[in-house]
């Protein structure tokens, strides 16, 4: 048994114990009232990569949330290498469906119930833990290590970008770490070789100059919701297909054999369905499921309203009705691109009886995707398989990370996924949690991985 490995051991408790401090901390980048708990957490961070042996860890502004940033001893010759995770949380609510308060973690079943406990706090803090153990055992590290850790990754990481390429000498790496995802269950590991990107939009349909009498009015002029729901409903043909024009224009080809790797992942689709609870799948035919989640790219309606909503009825023709669209988008897609396509779309197809405006939203990130065969992959693959006893699958992601792309196009740096939740911890859903199996796997995986990557880079 490597020192590492026993040090890990010996100080298990203690670090269960660190990560519910961490998680007591009400971080929620997206409430104006919890600035001062981001802050409160990003100091945490950089006090505890101190304590882990770093020899620099501060927390820098931004112009919006904080970013913390640590480095290691240096070590000539050696590769470098960036740890990423993010210390900001989602919003608790609703609060009625926790069984424990959110941020009064609780240990069950070997399980911390908490928010952020898996997204992201308990996978962001294993690597600092290994750091720690390879610090205190050998008095070094085995490659060149530097943190970055972001307090925004929750509201689309607005000022990241600016941040990122004001600091490339700061940053620069061989390749990064991302503490940030999954994989793919329990017992078996994935190697990502790509996300989808992200844009938002929102729509906003304008009639009468407020509610009116249905039974008075109804009939002499459009409904705005009956004109958004026209809109909406045009954006897709009846195959799931997305209608808005050059949505797909700069779709890349994916090769025959990234396809033939997807279709190698075990996909049953009445378990799916039954996960679901839908009565059956649906979308473009040309694809199959697994293709449609981790390289087509997508456009949603996440959210409507307008009218009354209230119990009973009101019988009233609304002033207004609303929706919000995002798109999740696949190389070489721009995401401003697809906001403005979108948006021309719905503008030209809106009815001239009523008026309609199409507002961008934050929250944009750019689609990313890296070689199967990245020497960082390779590593990855490597210490999973090991970790394991079983090969990684190798797949891509539908959700987002904003930083992979930045990583890439502004330090040429790809950002391989070594994450350790899972689709079923309830990440921004009440009763999030991170088993603590994999708290302990993730600390042990980044020691190895670290070891690995000097025999890859």
């Amino acid at each position: 048994m490597p020192a590492w490995e026993s040090y890990l051991e010996e100080h298990a408790n203690r670090f269960v114990e660190e990560l519910i401090e961490f998680l007591r901390i009400p971080s929620v980048s997206s409430l104006s009232e919890h600035v001062a708990d981001v802050e409160r957490a990003a100091q945490w961070v950089a006090e505890r990569l101190r304590a882990a042996g770093m020899e620099a860890a501060e927390v820098l502004p931004t112009g919006g949330h904080p970013v913390v940033y640590g480095k290691g001893p240096s070590i000539p010759s050696r590769p470098t290498v960036l740890i990423y995770g993010h210390f900001d949380v989602q919003p608790p609510d609703p609060l009625n469906l926790w069984t424990h308060p959110p941020f009064s973690p609780h240990v069950d079943d070997s399980r911390i119930w908490a928010r952020g406990a898996s997204d992201d706090k308990g996978n962001m803090l294993a690597p600092i833990l290994a750091a720690e153990a390879l610090m205190k055992t050998t008095d070094t590290l085995p490659v060149n290590v530097k943190f970055f850790f972001e307090g925004q990754e929750e509201i689309g990481s607005p000022q990241i970008e600016a941040f990122i390429t004001g600091h490339r000498e700061l940053l620069a790496c061989d390749v990064v770490l991302g503490a940030d995802g999954s994989q793919w269950d329990e017992n078996q590991p994935v190697v990502v070789a790509g996300r989808r990107g992200l844009c938002a939009l929102q729509v906003d349909v304008y009639g009468a100059n407020q509610d009116v009498h249905s039974g008075t009015y109804g009939g002499s002029f459009l409904n705005p919701i009956h004109a958004l729901a026209h809109l909406l409903a045009s954006l897709h043909d009846d195959r799931g297909r997305v209608c808005v024009e050059g949505f797909y224009d700069a779709v890349e080809s994916v090769s025959e054999e990234e396809r033939r790797l997807l279709a190698e992942i075990p996909f049953d689709e009445q378990t799916f369905r039954a996960k679901l609870g839908v009565r059956r799948l649906y979308g473009d035919p040309s694809f199959t499921p697994t293709e449609r989640i981790g390289i087509r790219p997508t456009l949603e309606v996440n959210g409507i309203w307008g009218g009354f909503q209230g119990e009973g009825v009101k019988t009233v023709i609304p002033a207004a009705a609303h929706a919000k669209i995002t798109c999740r988008l696949v190389p070489d897609q721009d995401p401003q691109d697809i906001v403005e396509k979108v948006s021309r779309q719905i503008r030209e197809n809106a009815p001239d009886a009523v008026s309609v405006s199409v507002t961008p939203l934050p929250g944009s990130g750019l689609p990313y995707k890296m070689a199967t065969d990245h020497p960082g992959n390779r590593a990855a693959a490597s210490v999973l398989s090991r970790l394991y006893g079983t090969a990684p699958y190798i797949a891509r992601m539908g959700g987002t990370i904003p930083v992979c792309g930045l990583f890439l196009r502004h330090l040429d740096a790809a950002m391989v996924n070594f994450s350790f939740g899972l689709g079923d911890e309830n990440i921004h859903a009440p009763d999030e949690f991170f088993r603590l199996q994999n708290f302990r796997r993730a600390q042990r995986a980044y020691c190895m991985i670290l070891e690995e990557l000097v025999q890859h880079l």
